[in-house]
């Protein structure tokens, strides 16, 4: 079955289709409770291959679920048979007609290049979802979403003009207009069932539940469009759609205003709603703690006092309009207090807390998963706060806990809760929840879903909120596109049973670990199982996932690794555990850039994931070569160190050259590096100590045998600020080469004795100074891990960037005027030490900066690595070698030695450390 569908595929011109397991592990799951692996995955290159996918599952009778993101938190975007992925190929935004204000697009757009698009021209798209960085408008128009603006400028249903729809009998529809020609099977069903659309349907803006029948209605034209917007892809399929834009008002304020707990907000709700907002949010307090506690945030604007606020923005042609009006939104909003926050930035930084509600919840304070499945409930705002108080009460009773934020303005409330999936009585502990829920939110004229889709979570739950007449319809209405229950079964109509497909707890693993997360109480299970799928990892801005942003392979992004990870430890696609090849194969490309523990707001640590699984993998094994040689670098180091001259020349040997490549399992196209004929060591030794403030400078295997320029230039810098400068009195190495190939044990001797010769000056309050950003974040991060002794944290308290200690000096900068700067900060140091002091410095030098948010593509063995050169000069194409041919005149900032080294190799530009820098170049 597996080989004839995707045979069939591809003799249909599908061309790219897989059914590999890695594939279907990483396609199981979204962002829901829910886990489907998929019989095959497809990635449609163009409308014409969606039409021939279809045909095929037509004849071959399998069905097919649509997939954008993949952020569905209602188990929506997975399913059995052939999963479409329309967001590799069909992504393209086909046309922006100003004059007009529409757009068109196909499905696999991302919302934020839409809007990039649009503010061209200066116009948007309205609907702005929490994922709008990477969710796709397809998604959106599946699920009618909606977001924190849809007080202003409506739903997605709201916003679409016209659809090109394939349904599931292969019709092709064009619904561009209200009251189209035909259809008169589906007429006459909307005429028999006038009075069951009026009074059950349409009752309020945030009725997400079923299929929107009011739109059928005489008096609505028969807007097919609307139907089809939030039918969650069980009618037709969209191969493209044109949506209308506004224009966005040129100021906005923010009013932020505290209450004692988020019922007490919510009651505020409708004096709020008379100022005519643009949005009005709620949020819990135990998201702003999570999401400093995680490190999403490093700092934020003071919130106002409180225990829930309400997040109400405001606008106006001018500055002082949008203010005033936040203004009359706090002396009517009946705070405990309140703010008034203009400042863009201040702005942002809270609105990304409320963006990343869902993954900042995704662990509760005992440390138990947070799930979604009750997570979309909606009532007239009005009822809002009695619902509340409802709800915290049913909570209660069923002994859950629960975080509540959303969409306060529209009555539409998220909540993640703490199911006790991980007991045998788990699922009937969920069951029983969701159906008092669900009777809890129909008494009060609500919707079970509000923006989201009923998918499998609520699907069951439907004939709580309709009547047997309603339901009936929609099955009417499904047979008349999909009669043959082809598209997205299991979903709305002949829906499967909410606690059916639900993803099987972690379970733990018998191996002991070495790198697990200690608040994951030393479990792999736990710790991969941190991934909720809301995919912050796909978005395009961040540094997140650099092989993903390179290859938009799934499999490549921080979720689909954890799926895959999942699958493993569950032990159901992915079988032969730490050794499988599908574990393997996803990992292969993760650079360890440490992105994600700082990105992603569940606090994933994929590069702490691959090292633990190599560890494992190769335990008492032999390894592959580059273990042996790029692995173990410091040490061959410290022995071409004996004889540099002799070393270089036997690398300036194109044969030799070629040998030692090949030896190493480096790639015959990159550059070797050249041993220091003196090392920084060697340097420091032969030279008088000056007097100042005490401060111990660790020179790193890097710069001590590749770059000691650095550390000579960082000894000035020190000096000039009035520092004494020592260094251990033997090597220290930080074993980071012996991580990144997961040589754990290899690497726990090593930096337990570099924490040993470091901790004096830590215990004497010297602060440690490291120049070389991995290294220094090994110090500051892997050694607790890895040690988990007072020691290592005794050191990582004590280690600075040279960038920290010199902004927490009264040091003057050298005057950078007019010398622009293009800044890579290396993918460790912005994730794990934070490149905010560095910034700080250059600004008050009066650099002109330049930031690049990217990965370099090199991330030290990764690069070099033999199968790895592609997507290394990919990752670099992502944004550093653009910036750098955008900047020729720029002086480039680089700290990190794998950046500087791919900078050399591609662009031909050398790099200076900061230290450096500073130092006069």
């Amino acid at each position: 079955m597996v080989t004839d569908l995707v045979a069939a595929l591809r003799a249909a011109g599908v061309a790219e289709a897989s059914a590999a397991t890695v594939e279907r592990a990483a396609y199981a799951a979204d962002a829901s409770l829910y886990r489907v692996a998929p019989t095959a995955v497809a990635w449609p290159r163009h409308p014409d291959e969606v039409a021939a996918a279809l045909e095929v599952c037509r004849t071959l009778d399998v069905p097919v679920t649509c997939r954008g993101a993949g952020t569905s938190i209602a188990g929506n975007a997975v399913g059995a048979g052939l999963v479409l992925d329309f967001s590799r190929h069909l992504d393209r935004v086909l046309d922006v007609n100003p004059d007009e204000r529409v757009a068109t697009v196909l499905p696999g757009v991302v919302h934020a290049r839409l809007q990039r698009a649009a503010a061209a021209h200066g116009l948007r798209f309205g609907p702005d979802p929490s994922t709008h960085s990477r969710c796709t408008i397809g998604g959106m128009i599946g699920n009618n979403a909606c977001g924190s603006r849809a007080l202003a400028y409506g739903r997605t249903s709201d916003n679409v003009v016209g659809l090109d729809v394939l349904t599931g009998t292969g019709q092709r529809l064009r619904l561009d207009g209200p009251d189209p020609a035909g259809h008169e099977r589906l007429r006459g069903i909307v005429a028999g069932a006038l009075a069951t659309i009026r009074t059950e349907f349409g009752r309020f803006p945030r009725q997400g539940s079923g299929y929107a029948l009011e739109a059928l209605l005489p008096e609505n034209r028969f807007d097919l469009r609307r139907l089809f917007v939030g039918s969650e892809g069980t009618l037709g399929v969209v191969t493209a759609a044109t949506v209308r834009l506004v224009a966005d008002p040129p100021h906005r304020a923010l009013a932020v205003l505290g209450y004692p707990d988020m019922a007490t907000a919510a009651d505020a709700v409708p004096a709020i709603l008379a100022h005519r907002p643009t949005a009005c949010e709620g949020l819990d307090s135990r998201i702003v703690a999570a999401a400093l506690g995680t490190g999403v945030q490093a700092s934020m604007p003071p919130l106002p006092r409180g225990g829930g606020w309400l997040f109400v923005e405001t606008t106006g042609d001018t500055a002082a309009q949008a203010v005033d009006a936040a203004r009359r939104v706090v002396a009517d909003g009946a705070a405990a207090d309140s703010a008034v926050v203009t400042d863009p930035a201040h702005a942002a930084a809270l609105w990304r807390i409320r963006e990343d509600g869902a993954g900042l919840v995704g662990r509760g304070s005992a440390g138990l998963p947070m799930f979604p499945g009750w997570e979309d409930s909606a009532v007239p705002p009005a009822a809002l706060g009695a619902y509340l108080r409802e709800l915290e009460r049913l909570l209660g009773e069923h002994r859950l806990t629960g975080v509540p934020y959303g969409h306060f303005g529209d009555g539409c409330l998220h909540l993640r809760l703490d199911f006790p999936l991980h007991r045998p009585d788990g699922k009937a502990a969920l069951r029983a929840f969701l159906t008092d829920a669900a009777r809890l939110v129909a008494g009060f004229g609500g919707s079970l879903s509000g923006e989201h889709g009923d998918g499998r979570a609520r699907g069951e739950l439907l004939p709580l909120m309709y009547s047997a007449a309603a339901l009936d319809l929609f099955g009417q209405v499904k047979a008349v596109f999909d009669p043959d229950n082809r598209l997205n079964p299991g979903v709305l109509v002949r829906p499967r049973p909410l606690d059916a497909d639900i993803r099987p707890a972690p379970r733990p693993l018998p191996a002991p670990l070495a790198l697990a997360y200690r608040h994951d109480r030393g479990d792999f299970g736990t710790a991969v199982h941190r991934c909720t799928g809301i995919a912050r990892c796909r978005d395009p801005q961040g540094t997140m996932c650099p092989s993903f942003q390179a290859t938009r392979d799934e499999k490549h992004s921080t979720r689909g690794r954890a799926r895959i990870l999942q699958e493993m430890v569950d032990g159901s696609l992915v079988r032969e555990g730490w050794r499988s090849p599908e574990v393997h194969e996803a990992l292969d490309l993760c650079l360890s850039c440490k992105a994600c523990s700082s990105e992603c707001p569940t606090g994933v640590d994929m590069a702490a994931y691959k090292a633990e699984v190599l560890h494992q993998s190769y335990r008492w094994r032999l390894r592959p070569r580059g273990h042996y040689t790029l692995g173990w670098l410091p040490r061959w180091a410290r022995l071409a160190a004996l004889a540099p001259g002799l070393a270089n020349s036997a690398l300036a040997s194109p044969a030799l050259a070629r040998g030692a490549r090949w030896v190493a399992g480096v790639d015959q196209r990159r550059t070797l590096p050249t041993f220091a004929r003196n090392t920084f060591r060697s340097w420091f030794a032969g030279r008088e100590r000056r007097p100042g403030k005490p401060v111990l400078l660790w020179p790193d295997t890097f710069t001590d045998h590749f770059a000691p320029e650095i550390g000579i230039a960082a000894v000035g810098v020190l000096e000039d600020a009035g520092f004494a400068v020592s260094i251990p009195q033997r090597s220290a190495c930080c074993a980071l080469t012996w991580i990144s190939t997961g040589q754990l044990d290899a690497a726990r001797r090593i930096l337990r004795r570099t924490v040993e010769d470091l901790l004096p000056a830590a215990a004497a309050g010297v602060p440690i100074v490291g120049l070389e950003p991995s290294c220094t974040a090994v110090l500051r991060s892997d050694s607790l891990e890895l040690l988990d002794s007072p020691a290592a944290a005794s050191v990582a308290g004590a280690t600075r960037t040279l960038a920290e200690l010199l902004v927490a000096s009264d040091w003057r900068p050298p005057d950078l005027s007019g010398t622009k700067v293009l800044a890579q900060p290396h993918c460790h140091h912005a994730a794990v030490l934070r490149w905010d002091a560095d910034e700080e410095l250059l600004r008050k030098a009066g650099a002109d900066l330049v930031r690049v948010d990217g990965c370099c593509g090199l991330a030290g063995n990764f690069g070099v690595e033999r199968g790895h050169y592609e997507v290394s000069v990919a990752v670099a194409e992502t944004a550093l070698l653009p910036a750098a041919r955008a900047e020729p005149g720029a002086v480039v900032l680089a700290d990190g030695f794998s950046c500087r080294t791919q900078l050399a190799d591609l662009a031909d530009r050398r790099a200076l450390h900061l230290a450096e820098l500073l130092a006069g170049g």
